[in-house]
Order: structure tokens, then sequence, then C-alpha cells
């Protein structure tokens, strides 16, 4: 395949794709999003909800010194595309670009977790995505090219990479062998649209939301490599607990334990 082929693909829905979106018309604000529901929407159903959005999540989560704003949007856009919740999307895209994260970055992220979260997902956050580009007159100009030069891969790491999935993957599923390095690893997370540490930090994100606990180890390692701190990464499942639910979070507690707990040795 040749590089950023799939991106291109992938963005070609986007722009001119008949798709709708799964929100209806008139809940479209000024810039084209679909607005969060707001406290007094939310208290006249649960009030208690309410107020911990209020207090909880906007008021206390989202000013955590341990992540900053840019992250936590990434952290956030990552699990929101892993379940396919486009009713909070629009609002979180936009706040996303608002907090630092280039439209080109969005890109990126949708592109990317095409292949760790599945491409109907993908297809859904594009819907979105799409609307709120053409709000912003953000172009397919503006976004990352189809082709071109890819980051420089590290031979040493992708050899034991390719072994382990050769002797693991190979004798049972061989064209999942063939994608894994030909696809994601020699192309897509070698992409230059998004940081290497970016692209750890939504993978991980979106396997915590998705419940892959066995994933996690390999690409929380992999975050760490590419400059994901450790209180960044713990702050990641803190975070989630909100966007993917308490018992994703606990249940990522043990494998980040093992993870830290190796890497300080």
């Amino acid at each position: 395949m040749k590089p950023f082929t799939v991106a291109a693909m992938l963005f070609s829905f986007a722009f001119f794709s008949p798709v709708h979106a799964q929100t209806t018309d008139s809940a479209h604000n000024s810039r084209g999003a679909y607005p969060m529901l707001n406290t007094d929407d939310i208290g006249k159903v649960s009030p208690a909800l309410a107020k911990h959005m209020q207090d909880t999540l906007q008021g206390e989560v989202w000013k955590r010194s341990e992540m900053n704003m840019r992250d936590r949007s990434l952290v956030t856009v990552a699990s929101l595309i892993a379940r396919g919740q486009t009713v909070d999307m629009p609002q979180y895209f936009n706040l996303a670009l608002d907090n630092g994260v280039t439209p080109g970055e969005l890109s990126e992220v949708i592109t990317h977790l095409a292949f760790y979260s599945g491409w109907s997902n993908a297809m859904s956050a594009i819907v979105v995505a799409k609307e709120v580009f053409e709000k912003r007159g953000v172009t397919p100009e503006q976004l990352p090219a189809a082709s071109g030069n890819l980051l420089p891969l590290d031979e040493e790491a992708e050899a034991k990479r390719a072994a382990s999935v050769e002797q693991q993957v190979g004798p049972v599923v061989p064209g999942l062998v063939k994608y894994t390095s030909e696809v994601l690893f020699h192309d897509l997370w070698l992409r230059p649209g998004l940081s290497p540490r970016d692209r750890s930090m939504v993978t991980v994100s979106a396997l915590i939301t998705s419940g892959h606990f066995a994933q996690v180890n390999y690409h929380l390692n992999r975050a760490m490599d590419n400059g994901l701190t450790q209180q960044e990464a713990a702050e990641i499942v803190t975070h989630l607990a909100f966007y993917a639910g308490w018992p994703n979070a606990f249940s990522t507690v043990p494998v980040a334990k093992d993870v830290f707990e190796n890497r300080n040795k």
C-alpha cells in the first residue's frame, strides 16, 4: 500500500460523501456543531448528573494540572471515536481545535483510529468533522497529504515487534501479520501529521475505552518510549474514568502498575 493512501480514502468520504449525521438540523448552533446538553437540560432529567457535570467534570477534572487541556482534548476525542459517540463529537471536536489541536492533527486522529477502533467508527467521526471543518473554513488542502515523506523507522524496535507478531500471530492468521507490518507500522505510525507521542496517546485512550486491556501493556510502553510521562499516563486513566467508565479505568490500573514498575526497575 502506498504511504498515506488510507488517509486520502477516509477524507474523500468527509468532503464528497452524502452521508448524514445522526443528529437533527434543529440542534445546530452558529458554528455548525450540535451542542451538548447544558446543565439546565441535564437537570430536568438528573439534577445530580448536572451537578457532577458542572462541578466535577468541568470544574475539576478538566482543570487538573497533571495534563494540559490540549492533551485532555485528544484523549477525549479518541474516547468518543472509539465508542462512536457522535452526539458529543461536535462539541469536543470544536473544543479540541480551540485548545490547540490543529485540523490536520484531528484528521490524523480519525485516520489512525480507523485501525484501532474500526472503520465504521472513523466514518461516523468523519461525518461530524466534515461539518466542523466546513464551519471553520478548513479545506482538504489544509489537511495532511495523502502521500509524502514518512518519519524514519526505528529498525531495531521494528525488528523485535515484527518477530514477536510473526511468532505469535503468523501461524494462525498470516494475513494479519502482513497488514500489521505494511499498513500499521510501515505507514500509519510513520505519518508525520501526528507526533509519535500523540499517536500513542490516542491509541492507549481508544484501547482503554474499548476495554482492550490485553493491548494496553504494549502500547502504554510504546507511549512512554515516545515521550509520555508516567504522570500523564496515570492522568489518562483518571480522565477516562469519566468518558469510558469506572470499570474500564479500574481494569487498566493493574496493567499500568505493571508497566510503571517494570520501567522503574
